[in-house]
This record gives C-alpha cells, structure tokens and sequence, in this order.
C-alpha cells in the first residue's frame, strides 16, 4: 500500500495482476476477471482460473450492482485514519457476476436496522488522488434491482 499526500488514509498499489483493475477504477468502471471456458467472473484477478486453471483469463465490464452478502458497523477504527469517520459500514458486496467483493458502503446511517443483509447496492467511485479510485457501494432503492 502506497500513501498518497493529498488522501491521509493507505491507498491500494496495483500489481500486475490488478492493474487493468485500477485504470478501469479510475474511469469509474468496474471490471471483473472471466474465464471463458468456465463462462464465470471471479474475484481476486490472477492470470489463471481459480476453477479450472485455464490461462486465457478476460476482462469484462460488470453492471455494478448488487446485494449487501454480509456487513459490519465499526465503532472503533482500525488505522488511525479512520478515526474521524467512526461509526462507518463495511461490506460483502455480492455482484450480479456472482463475485463477492469487499468494500465500503457509503450514504448510508451506520445504524443497525438501516443496514441490511441482501439491501441492493451499486459502485460509486471516490476519487481520492489523480491516479487512483476507489470502489464503493451505496443503497439503491428496493425497486431499482428487481
């Protein structure tokens, strides 16, 4: 993890298996890795299949959208760099792919009962220095994922 100057918090320093990633991040889309053999995304990027090795691993572009999997409120912070935004919400976001990513969930009341497992969610983008995005999930209305 590299700091960033203008973003106090540790920003992600993309390898080459997530690179693609990161630029797609910085466009504010959100790319997954897909197996063509197996006909599934999955979730860490590596060159090969985590189901059936193949190497001719793709890029394609996700909806976006999803389902909170399971959350958690954090009163406390983990890195001193968290510690104005306490309480916050963090997630298991499980994409339409079929993928499970971790990630934040924004404008939404860290309170019980405000938060909710299988609440539907898209990716917004928090633009935190010029060369990097981040990824983070905001409710949608109950309606708009049906």
């Amino acid at each position: 993890m590299a700091q960033s100057r203008s973003y106090a918090k540790p920003v992600p320093e993309p390898s080459p298996e997530t690179r693609f990633f990161w630029e797609k991040c910085r466009q504010h889309e959100l790319w997954l890795p897909y197996c063509p053999r197996c006909q599934r995304f999955f979730w860490y990027p590596r060159d090969f299949c985590p189901r059936c090795f193949a190497w001719d691993v793709e890029w394609r572009r996700a909806s976006g959208r999803g389902r909170v999997y399971t959350f958690a409120i954090h009163y406390r912070a983990f890195h001193p760099a968290w510690e104005a935004e306490v309480p916050y919400v963090t997630a298991i976001v499980e994409l339409e792919e079929g993928v499970r990513l971790y990630t934040a969930l924004v404008e939404v009341e860290p309170e019980p009962g405000k938060v909710r497992c299988d609440m539907p969610v898209e990716v917004v983008f928090e633009d935190v220095d010029e060369r990097t995005s981040l990824p983070k999930f905001r409710p949608l209305p109950e309606d708009a994922h049906a």
